[in-house]
């Protein structure tokens, strides 16, 4: 009896250590990476704001991405390409260590794709930023790699924080993003910490979030609810073609365009100079916060072929070599898609495009239950009621796919497919089998 008490009460002096340890750690982030991504936003924000002053400012695109693609080419190649991939590769691979150049370089590529109109989204940059901040921080603080790997995470989960302003999704998308079918709840704690210092000091720095109330009556409509149904398979497929496209696209540009690098930033360029002067609009280049605003306030002035046309401009500017995130485009699209999709059932525009947004990033990068969270933090529990089946449809329906194929693979999303080989990145997975004792028996 006497033994038990004492083993008890050292695993609380343990844990209860262990919980203080982190929460510090993960103030210490949270403020770090806040303050740093909020001041690359806020030099983001300024750069735009001066350029677009030039009505053809989009015209210097080509040499934007030439510019990008070299600076990162010669000075810190892991900064290539969108941020979280690269993020969650350090994870998994090296236990969270990042070159301590990759900040400062992501930090100016992004700052010259993102400025003159290049296709792709703010937090990318800012989680690489925010984990190559913690990756630094991890080396002066002499950490072992286990915690240097959950400060990391703490560096991600407030980069998200930072530039998405849904600090509990942000801290759930940090430790749902790693895995499929895997969440790693060790990190959720300082995850958390750090997030909610995060989204203070970028609030506190004037960071502007998508954010918007809309009105849906809570009670269940079954009609809707089937709508939500039917709009998460649409979604789910549209997350396939996305991520076909992207990585497509990216494959073309590194094996097919034997060029020096930089070139193929200025042809990519190019093409979105000329998809510009195609559409006559440039809705379809840059972030493209002020579209996903437009679509969530119902306003009436948008393509309703934008999601495909952004879907291209992404996979052109990443593909090439631009600089930046795929999460804010993720939004963008879906945003356009639930619109579209109001429209052809002539129902609320702006629920539709709210869930849009939410249930296509459940799929596009297999994170359902930040979803949800994001749903109720940015629209409201109204719009999260309905958002829930979109998100567990879409997530399903996308099948074993990712924009991030570095996410590690654990789990089949059905009894009816045997993959031949889990816990593994989702480039390596190749093959599966039909299970035809599973569930699905009856139609097989």
């Amino acid at each position: 009896m006497r033994d038990a008490i004492k083993k008890d009460l050292v695993e609380e002096f343990i844990l209860l250590a262990s919980t203080f340890k982190w929460i510090f750690y993960g103030i210490i982030a949270g403020a770090v990476v806040g303050t740093s991504v909020g001041l690359f936003l806020k030099l983001l924000l300024m750069g735009e704001a001066f350029i677009s002053r030039w009505h053809d400012y989009f015209l210097l695109v080509p040499f934007a991405l030439f510019l990008s693609s070299y600076i990162v080419l010669k000075l810190a190649p892991n900064a290539a390409g969108h941020g979280t991939e690269k993020a969650i590769e350090a994870v998994h691979k090296r236990s969270g260590q990042i070159d301590m150049k990759v900040a400062p370089v992501k930090l100016f590529a992004s700052f010259m794709t993102l400025s003159f109109g290049g296709s792709a989204g703010e937090e990318g940059p800012s989680v690489q930023i925010g984990a190559g901040v913690a990756s630094a921080l991890a080396s002066l603080f002499r950490m072992r790699d286990i915690d240097r790997r959950r400060f990391v995470i703490c560096g991600i989960s407030a980069g998200f924080s930072a530039v998405f302003g849904t600090p509990i999704g942000a801290a759930i998308l940090a430790i749902e993003v790693l895995y499929i079918g895997r969440i790693s709840y060790d990190v959720l704690l300082p995850s958390l910490i750090a997030s909610y210092v995060s989204y203070s000091i970028s609030e506190f720095m004037g960071i502007s979030h998508i954010s918007t109330t809309i009105t849906v009556p809570l009670q269940l409509d079954f009609y809707l609810l089937l709508n939500m149904i039917v709009l998460g398979i649409l979604l789910g497929f549209l997350a396939i073609l996305f991520i076909k496209t992207l990585h497509g696209v990216e494959s073309f540009f590194s094996s097919r365009v034997n060029i020096y690098r930089p070139l193929k930033g200025f042809i990519g360029g190019s093409f979105l100079v000329l998809i510009t002067f195609i559409t006559g609009t440039r809705d379809y280049i840059g972030i493209g916060k002020d579209v996903i605003h437009r679509a969530i306030t119902g306003s009436n002035d948008l393509g309703m072929l934008a999601f495909l046309i952004k879907t291209f401009t992404v996979s052109i500017t990443l593909g090439s070599g631009g600089s930046g995130g795929i999460l804010t485009p993720i939004f963008y699209i879906g945003a356009t898609a639930g619109y579209s999709w109001g429209h052809l059932v002539q129902g609320n525009i702006e629920l539709y495009s709210a869930v849009g947004i939410v249930a296509f990033l459940a799929a596009a990068i297999n994170t359902p239950l930040a979803a949800i969270v994001m749903a109720i933090e940015m629209f409201g529990l109204n719009v999260g009621v309905y958002a829930t089946i979109a998100c567990a449809v879409s997530y399903i329906i996308v099948g074993h796919r990712s924009a991030l194929p570095s996410q590690i693979l654990t789990i089949s999303k059905t009894p009816s497919i045997d993959l031949d080989n889990l816990d593994c990145e989702l480039s390596q997975h190749k093959t599966f089998t039909v299970n035809k004792n599973g569930p699905f028996k009856f139609f097989l």
